[in-house]
């Protein structure tokens, strides 16, 4: 089972006057890390006082992580030391000891980078790859994409601290396994993990343990990077993905809501008027992907004489101002506001982002039109409804950022200091 990430499982309680958070009970190595990363105490005097604990102990602390790479002193000298006495230097978080491999697949395309621990792109890959030729084709290709981004980077396998993957299709976190994809055919209950680990390691040509993969969602992934790139402060933030399907991202308090099995947010499968005479993908009729997704776009437009496979190239025909292409993408904004009227009614969010291919002006215009005349004027007076601030690149951003803050939470910490013998 893997932690939350951003959850240590440790009470605090503000410190008056002082701006610092203390930890209860005995605060670990990580927890120190933990401190030193959110800037809440930067120095050995600041982290005595947020954490009760010695100057001993936490100079013992400290040095395991020293020892580890993941700690360094600040360039900028010393500063003035909460606890009085002599000037401390200050600590930082060294994010140049390791990288992350990040992959987002959608359903005939997908993305792949590396990434600093502080979610910079260093260098990317993009291209076809369908995720209809199954899983074991798919995930050897992007072991070969990743090896190409080592290689061209001038990184070793070793260097590679975790790998991230966002996927079309509801995913059980624990297992990292999708569940019933619906548009992700022979992905079901597949072991993703191993095979990415394997594909990387035999690529790059390194006989080395293999490298841990954490997998999600993609519109989990999306809206855990964009809430925290742009709305830090939204207690309650929901993301809509319009692509080939329709997908739901929410994170409630800094934290991804995943529900009982990673099945939240799946809107694109709840039954609209309609859809009634509609095949879903997924095997019923009437869902709200059937008629108002990038693919049910692109599925009408070809009827109607204009060819498009999926929502890519409806976006392409959206962007040069295909008339039809923007009726319909309007129409398709209707039918998602109406739904989406009671998905703000119910969770009551700051903002709610519009992504995907189809999350363009005509879309948008769509939904605030069904959007607010169905929902109760409380719940919008204070809702932002937005279109996507990272674009194309917010999927690889949250699956790099859910690496680093899994493999870096406290309780990790400690595993791995004692895996590497510190």
């Amino acid at each position: 089972m893997t932690e939350e990430p951003g959850r240590t499982g440790a009470t605090t309680t503000g410190a008056p006057g002082r701006g610092i958070t203390r930890t209860s009970g005995q605060a670990s190595a990580g927890d120190l890390l933990a401190l030193v990363r959110s800037g809440r105490a930067t120095t050995r005097g600041a982290l005595q006082q947020a954490t009760g604990l010695s100057r001993a102990t936490v100079g013992q602390r400290l040095d395991r992580l020293f020892r580890a790479g993941w700690l360094r002193e600040g360039a900028g000298g010393p500063v003035e030391s909460p606890l009085g006495g002599r000037p401390s230097i200050t600590l930082e978080f060294d994010d140049e000891h390791a990288v992350v491999l990040a992959a987002d697949l959608d359903t005939r395309h997908a993305r792949a980078a590396l990434l600093t621990l502080t979610g910079e792109i260093v260098i990317e890959h993009s291209g076809s790859l369908v995720v209809e030729d199954g899983p074991e084709a798919v995930l050897g290709e992007l072991g070969r994409w990743f090896a190409g981004l080592l290689e061209k980077a001038g990184r070793g396998i070793d260097e590679v601290c975790g790998i991230g993957l966002a996927v079309p299709g509801p995913v059980d976190r624990d297992a990292g396994r999708v569940v019933q994809p619906p548009i992700m055919p022979g992905w079901d209950g597949y072991d993703i993990r191993g095979r990415l680990a394997r594909a990387v390691t035999e690529r790059a040509g390194a006989a080395a343990a293999p490298v841990p993969v954490l997998v999600d969602n993609d519109a989990n992934l999306m809206a855990y990077a964009e809430q925290r790139a742009a709305y830090p402060d939204a207690s309650a933030f929901v993301l809509v993905k319009v692509s080939t399907g329709i997908g739901a991202g929410v994170v409630v308090d800094g934290h991804i809501f995943r529900g009982t099995d990673g099945g939240a947010g799946d809107i694109g499968h709840i039954r609209v008027p309609e859809g009634a005479q509609a095949l879903c993908r997924c095997g019923s009729y009437g869902c709200l992907a059937a008629v108002a997704s990038g693919g049910a776009v692109a599925r009408r437009l070809t009827v109607a004489g204009v060819p498009a496979e999926s929502g890519s190239d409806v976006r392409k025909l959206l962007a040069g101002g295909h008339p039809e292409a923007v009726a319909l993408a309007r129409e398709a904004g209707r039918l998602v506001g109406d739904v989406l009227a009671t998905v703000v009614t119910l969770l009551n969010p700051g903002v709610l982002m519009i992504a995907g291919d189809l999350a363009g002006t005509p879309f948008l215009t769509g939904v605030r039109e069904l959007l607010y005349q169905r929902a109760l004027p409380r719940s919008t007076a204070r809702l932002e409804v937005v279109t996507s601030r990272l674009g194309e690149r917010a999927g690889l951003i949250g699956a790099g950022a859910l690496v680093v803050e899994h493999l870096y939470a406290p309780r990790r910490v400690e595993e791995r200091l004692s895996a590497l013998g510190v």
